[in-house]
């Protein structure tokens, strides 16, 4: 195959490592233009958002009457969760559950940010530890498989242990922090696949794996969209799409109000994350997701093309704290730091060279965003 010369989109910092990206006649990538043609008209952070959010709220309440509390918010512990919880407790008036799952890999920093917010907000803190046992072998596995993906085990973990948490109590919303203000070009498939694919996430466990997933908790597409919400009653909500969101002011609110850490980049609350995103897909692939966030913060006014391309002048990752990194990952897996790095040099492979439910992704995705249910980014 004729390798594709490169382009960079003139609006934003979208480029040819994402391979199915396409450019009109101005330069302009199908990210941008997905954003101004489709996700733009559909998003309202107005008066007619913030109606909307009053509704749900109004039906948040009375679900949770009688009850010690009337959502759960799941929390890591990054800006976007940390900021949607101050707000759903001191501006919505909601009485959430804060609800953490520790797949082992916790940073410091949102250890700290957890503990502050929920003290401070006076809120109830749920945690659930992963198997470490099961969560080692199965990341192992990924990084054998050859994928770029190697994040889904902790991603998967997340929801499908905040799903089955929901179900067991009979909880009718979860609060999430996603938000198209600073996520609103999507990061392409090849990059990171779906995570909640259990079929894929079997097979390669299935290939590479030495335990069997007793512990390790599962989820499906069918369930989370389709089973879930329509047969269980349980709705997930973003309420930080319904309301002005900036990053920089929401940072600067939760420093102020809670003594707050951020973070050198986004999802980098994980030591995990902070690898995989920082080192592992740029020096391995060649992925660099601060391309997908910057260009988010460059679509919705909140950082400058130049901006943005100054900060991807320099390397994702800290050259000096690189080996530590490497060193801690390596120890917290079990494995010699030489092993880690033959993985580096394994054969690339996709989530194309394993079982998938791809298909059903592709098909309720159009589905959705036909009757007005999505409006997100291009995948």
């Amino acid at each position: 195959m004729k390798k594709k010369k490169y382009q960079i989109c003139n609006q934003c910092v979208m480029d040819t490592t994402d391979s199915k990206i396409t450019f009109d006649e101005n330069g302009i990538c199908d990210h941008c233009n997905n954003f101004f043609n489709h996700t733009k008209p559909n998003w309202h952070t107005d008066s007619y958002g913030e109606n909307e959010l009053r509704k749900i709220v109004k039906k948040i309440k009375r679900a949770g009457e009688g009850r010690d509390f009337d959502c759960i918010i799941g929390m890591s512990g990054g800006i976007d969760s940390s900021y949607l919880t101050y707000i759903a407790k001191e501006k919505l008036g909601l009485r959430p559950l804060i609800f953490h799952v520790d797949a082992g890999w916790n940073s410091q920093e949102a250890v700290n940010n957890i503990e502050k917010l929920v003290d401070q907000l006076n809120l109830d803190l749920y945690t659930e530890v992963i198997d470490w046992e099961e969560m080692k072998d199965l990341q192992l596995s990924f990084f054998k498989s050859g994928v770029p993906h190697i994040d889904a085990p902790q991603d998967h973990a997340f929801f499908a242990t905040m799903y089955k948490f929901a179900e067991k109590y009979k909880i009718k919303y979860i609060l999430t922090g996603g938000n198209l203000s600073t996520e609103c070009v999507r990061n392409p498939i090849e990059w990171m696949y779906f995570q909640s694919d259990s079929v894929q996430l079997r097979d390669i466990q299935d290939k590479f794996g030495s335990k069997k997933l007793i512990n390790f908790p599962l989820t499906s597409i069918f369930k989370h969209k389709f089973y879930l919400p329509y047969f269980k009653g349980i709705k997930v909500i973003r309420p930080l799409d319904k309301m002005p969101y900036k990053k920089k002011e929401a940072v600067n609110i939760l420093i102020e109000k809670f003594g707050w850490q951020s973070y050198p980049q986004k999802h980098f609350e994980s030591r995990f994350t902070k690898f995989y995103e920082g080192y592992w897909l740029p020096e391995r692939f060649g992925f660099d997701t601060r391309k997908v966030q910057f260009s988010s913060l460059i679509l919705t006014d909140q950082m400058t093309r130049e901006e943005a391309m100054e900060k991807l002048s320099n390397k994702p990752y800290d050259v000096k704290t690189i080996k530590h990194d490497f060193d801690y990952v390596a120890t917290k897996l079990g494995i010699s730091v030489e092993e880690l790095n033959n993985y580096m040099n394994l054969p690339k492979k996709t989530y194309r060279d394993y079982k998938s439910q791809q298909s059903i992704y592709n098909l309720g995705s159009k589905i959705l965003k036909f009757i007005g249910l999505e409006i997100g980014g291009k995948r």
